[in-house]
């Protein structure tokens, strides 16, 4: 159970409330810092995925801690951004991209409790999600109270916060759309009447 993926998922978990005290903190460099430890945290979900399967060292509790992490330290990050900016623009994809992933796990609860669970397996498209996401909340989380101005693009402050919004729309796109396929697929068994 305490294999080396595994603590290094514990270890994503022990730094959520790490990241929402930095970035609350009343120093000028609150924002980078907390910028820092959710890149931290991106990096070590790909890293502990990669060293369950290099090292042969997958495990149930693996499967099941690793979603929950990152869900965790994601829901927490959109909660945080949705306080900090208070526009709409950010709140309502924020508040799709949770409702998403509470949607998500009732259909795979579904799915398991009739045995097919693995009719939902993460998809490719939810992967591409995740890494535009990632991104975006990464740019967001940077500099939250700059507002951009669409039309002067000086590098590099301008072109990050564009490319981080461009992110969160592409990360907006794919969450409903993944959703869709995802309920697409349940929808046979959703429909059935035992």
């Amino acid at each position: 159970m305490w294999t080396i993926p595994n603590q290094i998922t514990l270890f994503r978990i022990i730094l959520i409330p790490v990241f929402l005290t930095v970035f609350y903190l009343p120093v000028s460099w609150n924002h980078f810092g907390a910028f820092c430890i959710f890149w931290l945290a991106s990096v070590s979900d790909a890293l502990d995925g990669y060293l369950a399967r290099k090292l042969n060292q997958s495990s149930a509790f693996g499967a099941f801690i690793d979603p929950v992490a990152d869900k965790l330290m994601v829901v927490c990050a959109l909660v945080m951004i949705i306080e900090d900016y208070n526009a709409w623009y950010i709140t309502i994809p924020a508040a799709l991209m949770i409702s998403r992933e509470i949607f998500i796990s009732a259909l795979r609860e579904f799915m398991s409790s009739r045995g097919k669970r693995d009719e939902i397996a993460v998809s490719t498209m939810g992967k591409y999600k995740t890494a535009a996401q990632m991104l975006a909340i990464m740019g967001l989380i940077w500099q939250p109270d700059y507002d951009i101005p669409l039309i002067y693009f000086n590098f590099p402050y301008e072109i990050l916060m564009f490319a981080a919004y461009s992110f969160y729309a592409i990360a907006t796109i794919l969450t409903v759309w993944s959703m869709l396929i995802y309920f697409k697929a349940t929808w046979p068994e959703l429909k059935a009447n035992k």
